[in-house]
């Protein structure tokens, strides 16, 4: 019974599987994680809400125009609720709804505001408004693209409105996720309005003449596709929308979720518990940032009853406490002054979770303010894990993170997709809609043939009967005619038409304005071009203006031909307008599909990046990334998120980030430090408070939080400066104390700190940004007099509040580059503004504060945030340029606490020790280091003075190796980088006399050596190294600032006529010669010419070769002294 049933039990263990028949495995493909595509499910169930709930994502034609003001009750007039930097909400819908419309008010109105003014003066160019509005006219669309986010179309643009020449590498304008505005230029904003984003900006389009670029339209049924229609372009250059649009959206969606830690984030409770997976499992593993001791174990620390009271660490006190706070609370924000070593603390946070984490625990999230910041946080991560992702493009660190970022992952790993992925058959579809669009749009392809009489047909602008009579007729005339009658089969309108058809160039032709270059971001990065999309072009096909009076082409005549001549072209263009509705209107509905589809295809390539993703133990991102990867990392239901720099960022992205998931939320940061940034400066500070973060936030309300203590980067005297703004909170590691850690700064005999006061006026430049042109001379000629005196320029950072300044001083940089006395061939000081320069530090920091005026107006100075960072910068030595007395006023606090402190009133116990005491003066002390003389710069022209010498006018009277003593003025570098030109007079090894030669030349006999032409050993030359290609950084040649380089230029001049003078009792040999300095003359390397010419040494050893070296230039021939390479090879002098 039964008996061809096949058995489903195992065979005995013995026996043999028949020859024929093979076992199959089945392997399962991975899981699909269905959170994905509900994250992005229209709600079912009602949110009891008000209107900005509904609000798209994109705003509408009637928010940006602002015409919507019949009523208040309208969703496009809103009513402001300022952020309450104390207190608490009244509730989760009053917290989230006064983020969003403070966040999109921010986002928006200058674009609003924008359009409002070109509405105004119609025909104004950009110089007519401001340097923030960006206009392009006669913009035409010249093509569809179909990309995997959607349906965009390719615009021609001109820049007759901008009135300068773009370097599009090197402009934030139309910057990809940048919004735009469209109107006809019929209209000019009075009723149509079309928002657009900026979609990719490929860099060989943009070269074009004219430019092309291709835009996004959000909502399809505002699509257009007409090329003979003009349009002018506005941008708002200010702002980006793009990092602000997925945070709003998030905020609304966070309504139709829980709000876990709500009552730390919306009531302000301070008393914060214990995470919930840190109560079910207390114990943890502290060894990888503690020592067992006879006092305390590290390992199986219960760390909520049981936490080492002496640890042994290299952590400091504060930060291992900071570290106690992280592992046991829900919200641990942690505060860190500059230096202190915030990064550091989250980096060992991070071990210890990891180190105690289970192998199926979701990844820990880290997010930053800035990619800077996510990349130094995530090497450090590297260190001790090496499954981590980094979410974003980016990156600039090619070693390590590059390697991690998710593109590179899925190149390593699978492609297999998860069972029912939306990715593969949305796909499909784009690919059916692609080919549809491009057949619908082709009529409108840029060819000699008229409209195809079947089309009309089939859209119904022209009736069976109307059709055939056209296609009849056309043979007939042509066969009567003789001519080609597959012409006229083809196309029935060419004959129809006869010599009314004209063949149209298109719209927009190339232009040449003569505009200058619009001036550089000399620290803008080139964007990074997009992958090449598949396009359907459509161009123009007729230039003549459309009749005011049309033939009914339904008109009761069967017959085409019984139309007269005289108004076949009138009829026809009517034929072509009703053709291109009724393309638009299929267009815009095949778009709304493809832009579905695209979603779709987004959802699906998250399912399959999910399956990647859940694997890691660390993703990392920019808040930007978070908000924009929500619905991603949400399915990853993550229970820990780290987020630093925590008090730049805006409150509404960090409140996003409170996952459904979350139970552990870390925020680490300095709200002393930077503020976030607000676009429109109303929304700072009172009344909106829009640039107080959430973690300034819970600080003012009490909300427990933990403060690091020990500083490791400010020697004391610099670290003194942040007292008005610190107090007595921070103070100094001993690392701070050690002078081989923390030397002084070469040329300055001890003066590590000063305040140059003066009294120069400012300026304004052509951006209305403030510069102080003596102010950055002044700056300059200390840089060159800190690179002479062996400080390498990578060591150096220049800090301004001013990116008017910023550029000044880049503009004299690059000026010396150029010049034959180039002084940054081996590198370049950093020359950034303050705002940029968070998180960062360099041995000698200078500071620029370029606002010097008789209205006492300060700017950017009176921010006591940017004030913080700009003093915390520097390691070793710090120099502030500026205008004291302006500074010194009741109204500016923190200003006058400085001054005062470096004038030696206040603090006197910390006063440095080296004369002078008082670090504020008009003018600044240099010291020479082997006179020990000081003398005192007054004004750039006075660096002009000291420019042969290494900071005194005195002899140097010292020894040369050879044992000669020196002829030259007091200078910097050693003396065996000198080659000595005075007489040799020693004994020649073939006993026929002394040498008659320079001492630094190889001794020769005349009589030995006649007839071989014997060749000098001379100067060695040394071309001007080029410019780098980037054209970075002018300095403008001036009677008062010269290179420093001229020393080497000139000196040895100066030392020919010195040494010529000297009496003959000085100019003999030697009496005593130093072996240790001095070479062996038989074991130098040298080729003699054969015709007597000058030959030269292998290396650099000309006195121009010496500055090049010591100072990272270039050099030109000097015929005269020698001087060896000091510096080229060598750390600077202010290496740890």
């Amino acid at each position: 019974m039964n008996e061809n049933l096949v058995e489903r039990f195992g065979r005995a263990r013995r026996a043999v599987r028949p020859e024929r028949e093979q076992a199959q495995v089945w392997i399962l493909p991975p899981t699909l994680n269905l959170r994905i595509r509900n994250y992005f499910q229209p709600s079912t169930v009602p949110i009891h809400g008000s209107a900005w709930l509904s609000r798209p994502a994109v705003p509408s034609t009637e928010e940006i125009l602002d015409t919507d003001t019949a009523s208040s009750d309208s969703a496009d007039i809103v009513e402001i609720v300022p952020n309450k930097p104390q207190g608490a909400w009244e509730s989760k819908e009053a917290y989230l709804s006064a983020q969003y419309e403070l966040l999109r008010e921010d986002a928006l109105q200058p674009l609003r505001l924008a359009v409002a003014r070109m509405r105004i003066t119609p025909e104004g160019n950009e110089e007519t408004f401001s340097t923030t509005i960006g206009i392009y006219e006669k913009v035409h669309i010249c093509g569809v693209t179909c990309a995997n986010r959607g349906i965009a179309l390719r615009v021609t643009f001109s820049l007759g409105r901008v009135g300068k020449k773009i370097r599009w590498d090197q402009s934030k304008r139309l910057i990809s996720g940048g919004l735009v505005v469209l109107t006809p230029k019929t209209d000019m904003f009075q009723k149509r309005a079309i928002v657009a984003t900026v979609a990719a900006r490929p860099l060989e389009l943009l070269d074009l003449n004219p430019p092309e670029i291709d835009l996004y339209i959000a909502r399809s049924q505002q699509m257009e596709i007409d090329p003979a229609v003009e349009w002018i372009m506005v941008e708002d250059r200010s702002g980006f929308y793009e990092a602000d649009k997925h945070t709003l959206v998030a905020l609304q969606r966070m309504m139709r979720e829980p709000f876990p830690l709500a009552e730390h984030l919306v009531f302000a409770q301070p008393t914060i518990a214990v995470p919930k997976y840190v109560v079910e499992q207390p114990e943890r593993d502290l060894s990888s940032v503690m020592r067992n001791n006879k006092l305390a174990t590290s390992e199986n620390v219960d760390i909520l009853s049981h936490w080492p009271a002496q640890p042994s660490s290299e952590m400091d006190a504060s930060q291992l406490a900071a570290l106690r706070r992280i592992l046991t609370k829900r919200l641990a924000v942690i505060q860190g002054p500059p230096g202190t070593g915030k990064t550091y603390v989250s980096e060992q946070a991070i071990r210890v979770m990891l180190a105690n984490g289970k192998s199926d625990d979701p990844p820990i999230i880290i997010a930053c303010q800035t990619n800077h910041a996510v990349d130094q946080l995530l090497r450090k991560v590297a260190g001790f894990e090496k499954d981590f992702v980094r979410l974003g493009g980016r990156s600039k660190d090619k070693e390590v993170i590059k390697k991690r970022s998710l593109y590179e992952v899925k190149l390593l790993t699978s492609n297999e997709r998860p069972a029912g992925s939306l990715l593969g058959s949305a796909r499909r579809r784009m690919q059916d809609l692609e080919k549809e669009i491009k057949v619908l749009l082709s009529p409108l392809k840029p060819e000699k043939n008229p409209l195809d009489f079947a089309m009309l047909k089939d859209f119904g602008l022209l009736t069976p009967k109307q059709a055939d009579s056209l296609a009849a007729g056309a043979s007939r005339w042509v066969q009567d005619k003789c001519s080609n009658l597959k012409e006229a089969r083809s196309s029935p309108f060419n004959v129809w038409l006869g010599k009314l058809l004209v063949s149209v160039p298109p719209k927009q032709q190339s232009e040449e304005f003569g505009f200058d270059f619009e001036e550089q971001d000399l620290a803008f990065e080139n964007l990074k071009e997009l992958e090449a999309e598949t396009m359907a072009k459509t161009t123009r096909t007729s230039r003549r203006c459309v009749a005011n009076t049309f033939l009914s082409p339904t008109t009761s005549l069967a017959d085409m031909w019984q139309i007269p001549e005289v108004i076949r072209g009138e009829v026809y263009r009517r034929l072509q307008s009703e053709a291109k509705n009724h393309i638009l209107t299929v267009f815009r509905e095949k778009a709304r599909l493809f832009n579905e589809q695209a979603t779709k295809r987004q959802i699906g390539q998250w399912e399959h990046d999910e399956i990647i993703l859940k694997q890691q133990k660390v993703i990392g991102m920019t808040m930007t990334g978070f908000s924009k990867y929500r619905g991603l990392l949400a399915a990853l239901q993550p229970r820990i998120i780290l987020i630093e720099e925590a008090a730049e960022t805006l409150e509404a992205p960090v409140t996003v980030a409170c996952l459904p998931s979350l139970e552990h939320l870390i925020l680490v940061g300095d709200h002393k430090q930077l503020r976030p940034h607000c676009h429109v400066k109303a929304h700072e500070d009172e009344p909106f408070f829009l640039n107080v973060s959430l973690f300034e936030r819970l600080v003012n309300n009490d909300v427990e939080y933990n403060t690091l203590a020990k500083q490791r980067r400010m020697i004391p005297e610099i670290r003194r400066i942040l007292y008005p703004i610190y107090g007595e909170l921070i103070q100094d590691h001993a690392s701070v104390l050690d002078p081989e850690r923390r030397p002084d700064v070469p040329g300055m005999g001890g003066v590590n700190s000063f305040f140059f006061t003066h009294q120069w006026p400012e300026q304004r430049d052509d951006q209305m940004s403030s510069v102080n042109p003596d102010e950055a001379e002044m700056i300059m000629g200390f840089v060159e007099y800190l690179m002479v005196n062996g400080v390498q320029a990578q060591d150096i950072t220049i800090l301004t509040f001013y990116n008017g300044q910023r550029k000044r001083i880049l503009s004299l940089v690059r000026d010396n580059q150029r010049s034959q006395h180039n002084m940054f061939g081996d590198g370049l000081p950093t020359i950034v503004t303050v705002d940029s320069y968070q998180g960062e530090e360099n041995k000698v920091v200078i500071l620029s504060l370029v606002r010097s005026n008789d209205n006492g107006k300060i700017g950017f100075l009176s921010i006591d945030n940017r004030v913080c960072v700009a003093l915390s910068r520097a390691q070793c030595g710090f120099y502030i340029f500026g205008n004291a007395m302006l500074l010194y006023n009741e109204k500016y606090k923190t200003w006058l606490e400085v001054i005062n402190i470096m004038a030696g009133r206040k603090r006197k116990s910390e006063r440095p020790k080296p004369e002078p005491r008082n670090r504020l003066d008009e003018k600044l002390p240099i010291r020479c280091k082997d006179h020990n003389r000081q003398s005192l710069i007054g004004e750039a022209a006075d660096w002009q003075i000291f420019s042969s010498s290494g900071g005194c006018d005195l002899k140097c009277n010292g020894t040369l190796a050879c044992g000669h003593e020196c002829v030259l003025n007091c200078h910097p570098y050693d003396h065996d980088t000198i080659t000595c030109h005075q007489p040799c007079g020693k004994k020649l090894p073939c006993g026929h006399g002394t040498c008659e030669g320079d001492c630094g030349m190889i001794c020769s006999c005349k009589i030995c050596n006649k007839g071989r032409g014997l060749g000098r050993i001379t100067d060695i030359s040394h071309e001007d190294q080029p410019v780098d290609g980037d054209g970075r950084l002018s300095r403008t040649t001036s009677e008062t600032s010269s290179s420093w380089h001229s020393f080497a230029v000139e000196e040895p001049g100066r030392y020919a006529t010195a040494a010529a003078a000297l009496p003959s009792s000085r100019r003999g040999s030697p009496q005593k010669q130093s072996p240790a300095k001095s070479e062996p003359k038989e074991n130098l390397l040298v080729d003699f010419a054969d015709d007597g010419a000058s030959q030269e040494l292998g290396g650099r050893s000309v006195l121009g070769s010496t500055v090049k070296g010591a100072v990272g230039g270039g050099g030109s021939k000097v015929p005269a002294m020698q001087v060896k390479s000091g510096h080229s090879s060598e750390k600077s002098l202010l290496d740890e």
